[in-house]
């Protein structure tokens, strides 16, 4: 049981992606220390605290990126410690990243479609030669794509060049890459950064309606309050890759370790968020 958590906030469902004990250094100093959580099935878990806090190591950690240099992370049932990002994909994690990846000089439909890769087993000489089961695979991820593009509203811009779309159109095509593989969780690294007033809103309230309606878990890591404490069922702080707090948006809100840490002014905010 963790210091200072109450039995009361303690998860009763299991996790479908677990951190137990995990902690990550880079040259002596430690980014994420000890840590120990979980997010589960169908729900928004919501995860905060300052700059430099280790949110994103923790995403990075979970997806591959980086290696645990102790702990264990488990994503149903199955050890991620030393798996490679596209390994780990295949199971159905998936993620977003702080900073956009996408192909400026490829289309909003094509971005897309490369993530399709892991239910394609044509192998990339046949993808070449362009054989029958290259060509079926392709249309396979060509529908796929379009499906996930038309669930986040952007099947219009399919043919568009991803570097002529705007920020908040960015990034609704990341979110729908992240979705075309049809993954069981997905990680969102600030996912509401260049929306504003009530896009940031209509993001939570679909972010919620995709965890009910199509079973989908998500960690969110993101500095706008309004949509973690609207829309996560369950919010972990950490503060100097520590968790310091864990339970629901109200709980958060009045944790006095959360307020000196990171909330500060902003407690009067969250409160009306």
């Amino acid at each position: 049981m963790d210091r200072g958590i109450p039995c009361s906030q303690i998860p009763v469902t299991p996790a479908i992606l677990a951190l137990e004990g995990v902690t990550k250094a880079f040259g002596g100093i430690l980014a994420v220390k000890e840590l120990t959580m979980g997010v589960r099935p169908r729900e928004l878990t919501g995860l905060i605290g300052p700059n430099g806090s280790g949110k994103t190591v923790t995403l990075n950690l979970c997806s591959g990126v980086y290696p645990p240099d102790a702990g264990v992370i488990t994503f149903k049932d199955t050890v991620l410690n030393g798996l490679a990002p596209w390994e780990i994909s295949r199971l159905g994690l998936s993620r977003t990243f702080q900073t956009l990846r996408l192909w400026g000089k490829m289309t909003v439909l094509e971005n897309v479609m490369t993530a399709y890769g892991r239910f394609m087993p044509a192998l990339f000489g046949e993808a070449l030669a362009q054989t029958p089961r290259a060509r079926r695979e392709e249309a396979k991820a060509r529908q796929a794509a379009i499906e996930a593009l038309d669930l986040v509203g952007m099947a219009s811009f399919a043919n568009k060049m991803a570097e002529d779309l705007s920020l908040g159109q960015q990034r609704l095509v990341e979110l729908a890459r992240a979705l075309v593989s049809k993954p069981s969780c997905i990680l969102l690294d600030e996912p509401a950064s260049g929306l504003r007033g009530e896009l940031v809103v209509q993001l939570g309230a679909f972010l919620k309606w995709l965890a009910d309606e199509r079973d989908t878990a998500f960690l969110v890591v993101e500095h706008r309050t309004q949509l973690v404490m609207q829309f996560c069922a369950r919010v972990i702080v950490l503060n100097y890759g520590e968790k310091i707090a864990e339970g629901s948006p109200e709980e958060i809100r009045n944790d006095e370790r959360v307020v000196a840490a990171y909330l500060g002014r902003r407690r009067g905010e969250c409160r009306t968020a």
